[in-house]
């Protein structure tokens, strides 16, 4: 093997891990085009990323002589400099889970080793005059050109996130609402979640004092700004504190992967360890909360009310994973009615918005002409919008006449079918494609029952408290959500 193929080698192996990196921490898990406090990380991987699309280039096609290869020499040494720079970044920002610490380790590793091989080449190519020669690697050639398309691209595609994250914060930073000295405190937890963190914000412009319980304090700091209490366990919170309300959000992720037994146990205990927690937390303070507002779903109904209305009077279906699930949060958040607390078992359907949830993927995949009907289609759908769950939580703490089940859904119930092409024609696109329901079953087992056996929910206790919805159209909310997404991703 020449030293060149060895070079090339080291490279693709860098490439690799690289791109994983980016895409399963960066882009899946911390969501960092999403989040307002990346903006600088982000900065610092555009810079990083244009850097290696110019030297993949010129490694694929280019000879670099005399000064030319003191040029790619400093350029590596500036792209060393702004990787320092991001790892303090990360450390101050959000809190690094451990395979991602042990991926940038051998990242580092493989970076010193691919710049020890071409010191001395760069030096040689250094000695001679300065120009560029035409050269073609073969294979390797093709390669690295693919690779100088995919990190510009990248490169391009974080550069107009921050362009728009720094829109986004001059016109809120100017209208921002400053917190007022005794105004009721919330304690949220899941606050750095697609919902959380639109909650949390909400109660920000409303002057409320917010305590956020997060696994990631630095993430949450970052992202909410030091008015907001970031605190990583309910037992630093002093028995005196005064908590007004509290807001449950915390769980995993539902759609996470296939209900497995271990996958089911991590759901649950995710969701009741934390509520038993905040029981003890409310036992022991001296001054209880007004108001617990617990985080539900809809899928308390199961599957055995068919596409009759369902009301919040409605019963579980036991025996049913997800209304089992259900079913056991609430219980254990029923714990503090007798603590003198009011609870509200919230159960929203599905949540649509630009930032997170199960809309962006369905969204995607109807821009490409790849939206479906899922098996008959016929099932009840039923959604609500990011704001109006929101606002429905915030309505739910004002309104005492508000107790147990709340159905957080829109008035407007749509089939799967209908939904489909609605949100595809929003993308004007058709929808000619059927996803059997045998398929969904063997692959997802019952899991595939979130998207096959629907539940016809109405907002009954929503409507008679008067509360009035944003988006009680699902062309209207879809249409607002598909607006949200392009003023994110497309220069103004």
């Amino acid at each position: 093997m020449t030293m060149t193929t060895l070079v090339f080698c080291v490279l693709a192996l860098q490439t690799m891990m690289g791109g994983f990196d980016n895409l399963w921490h960066h882009e899946l898990h911390a969501r960092l085009p999403q989040r307002a406090s990346a903006r600088y990380e982000l900065r610092l991987h555009s810079m990083r990323e244009a850097i290696y699309g110019v030297l993949y280039f010129a490694f694929a096609w280019i000879q670099l002589q005399g000064w030319w290869a003191v040029l790619v020499a400093a350029l590596l040494m500036i792209e060393m400099v702004i990787t320092v720079a991001d790892f303090l970044e990360e450390d101050k920002s959000r809190k690094l889970p451990p395979f991602e610490r042990a991926l940038h380790t051998v990242l580092t590793v493989s970076y010193g080793l691919l710049i020890g091989l071409l010191a001395p080449m760069l030096w040689a190519a250094a000695q001679m005059p300065t120009e560029l020669v035409f050269t073609y690697h073969g294979f390797w050639s093709w390669f690295c050109t693919l690779a100088s398309v995919g990190v510009l691209t990248w490169s391009a595609r974080n550069a107009i996130a921050v362009w728009h994250m720094g829109k986004a914060v001059e016109p809120e930073a100017a209208h921002s609402t400053p917190q007022v000295i005794g105004a009721s405190t919330v304690l949220v937890t899941g606050g750095t979640g697609f919902v959380g963190s639109a909650l949390v914000r909400q109660l920000q412009r409303e002057g409320r004092r917010v305590i956020v319980l997060s696994r990631d304090p630095l993430q949450a700091r970052a992202s909410f700004g030091h008015s907001v209490w970031v605190t990583e366990r309910l037992n630093d919170i002093p028995s005196e504190t005064r908590i007004d309300a509290i807001v449950h959000l915390a769980g995993a992720n539902i759609l996470g992967g296939p209900w497995t037994k271990s996958r089911r146990q991590t759901l649950l205990q995710s969701r009741l360890n934390i509520t038993r927690d905040l029981m003890a937390l409310i036992e022991r303070l001296e001054r209880k909360p007004e108001v617990l507002i617990a985080a539900s779903a809809v899928g308390y109904y199961g599957t055995v009310h068919g596409n009759a209305r369902i009301d919040e009077s409605a019963a579980s279906d036991p025996g049913r994973f997800q209304s089992d699930l259900c079913a056991a949060i609430e219980r254990e958040a029923q714990r503090a009615e007798p603590l003198g607390t009011r609870v509200v078992c919230v159960r929203p359907g599905i949540v649509l918005g630009a930032d997170g949830g199960a809309l962006p993927p369905q969204a995607f995949a109807a821009r490409l002409g790849l939206g479906a009907i899922i098996g008959s289609g016929e099932q009840a759908m039923p959604w609500i919008h990011l704001d109006d769950l929101v606002g429905l939580i915030c309505h739910a703490m004002s309104e005492p006449v508000l107790h147990g089940p709340l159905n957080a859904v829109a008035p407007g119930i749509a089939s799967q079918a209908a939904f489909a092409r609605t949100l595809a024609s929003v993308h004007r696109m058709p929808v000619w494609m059927k996803m059997p329901a045998g398929v969904l079953r063997t692959l997802l087992g019952e899991m595939s029952e979130l998207l096959l056996d629907g539940q016809n929910v109405v907002p009954a206790k929503a409507m008679a408290s008067g509360y009035r919805f944003r988006h009680s159209s699902l062309r209207k909310a879809l249409e607002a959500t598909a607006s949200a997404e392009r003023s994110e991703v497309a220069p103004a």
